[in-house]
């Protein structure tokens, strides 16, 4: 079994330090106050609670613009609202999600994009991209000093939002439909949001990754997909 490694006095110095906060009291004096919990976490735990927060409120941006242009695709699984539909996305326990038959990260996005899926396209896109997020990070929602993260799994997760874009672009069904309106291309009223929004998050990972390999003491070059195959690649199956 490994051994954590010990963080030198320096280190513990400036995670005292960093914890401390310095206010002005009720009698004009300054009051220093130890938040105990920023003992336990490094600037790098930091950024990935800050990092994590960011993708799953962009994600769930994403949903309700792609409900607001694709407002059949709420409909179909009976919600009464939109909002009901988005507040299930936001939970996303697995008991909830029966037509997914189990089917999570790259396999439930990939349904989205499948002429045999009769479900809601939105939910199984960002359901899928969720999950992808929620492994990458190990399915924790707080980081501490003795939390690892794998920059594997964070740089694969950022290869499957621009195949998710890519195939939102261009993907079409049978009769040669979109399967689901995001960006509007009309020269006339061109609305590239989602493709913005899209392409902060894969910023985010993509950071975060390389932050994480510095920590690890690894390195990994950035490899290019071919566009005509991509594929969801696997983020928590990877060992």
């Amino acid at each position: 079994m490994p051994v954590a490694p010990v963080l030198p006095l320096a280190a513990l110095i400036l995670l005292g330090l960093a914890a401390c906060s310095t206010q002005l009291g009720k009698n004009g004096q300054p009051t220093t106050t130890v938040d105990l919990k920023y003992l336990a976490k490094t600037e790098v735990d930091r950024i990935a609670d800050l990092n994590r927060q960011e993708l799953v409120s962009g994600l769930m941006m994403l949903a309700d613009k792609l409900y607001r242009r694709n407002p059949r695709e709420w409909k179909k699984a009976g919600h009464p609202s939109r909002e009901a539909a988005l507040e299930r996305l936001n939970r996303r326990q697995a008991p909830l999600w029966p037509e997914l038959t189990g089917l999570r990260e790259g396999p439930a996005a990939a349904l989205a994009f499948s002429d045999s899926y009769g479900g809601d396209r939105v939910a199984a896109l960002v359901y899928g991209l969720l999950t992808m997020v929620d492994a990458a990070f190990e399915h924790k929602e707080s980081f501490y000093l003795f939390d690892q993260l794998d920059e594997r799994k964070l740089y694969n997760c950022a290869r499957n939002v621009e195949v998710a874009v890519w195939k939102l672009a261009h993907d079409r069904s049978a009769a040669g439909e979109a399967f689901l309106l995001a960006n509007e291309l009309d020269p006339a009223n061109r609305n590239l949001s989602f493709e913005r929004e899209f392409g902060r998050l894969i910023g985010l990972l993509d950071f975060l990754a390389r932050v994480v390999a510095d920590r690890n003491g690894r390195s990994f070059s950035r490899l290019t997909q071919n566009v005509a195959t991509m594929i969801f690649l696997p983020v928590g199956l990877l060992k």
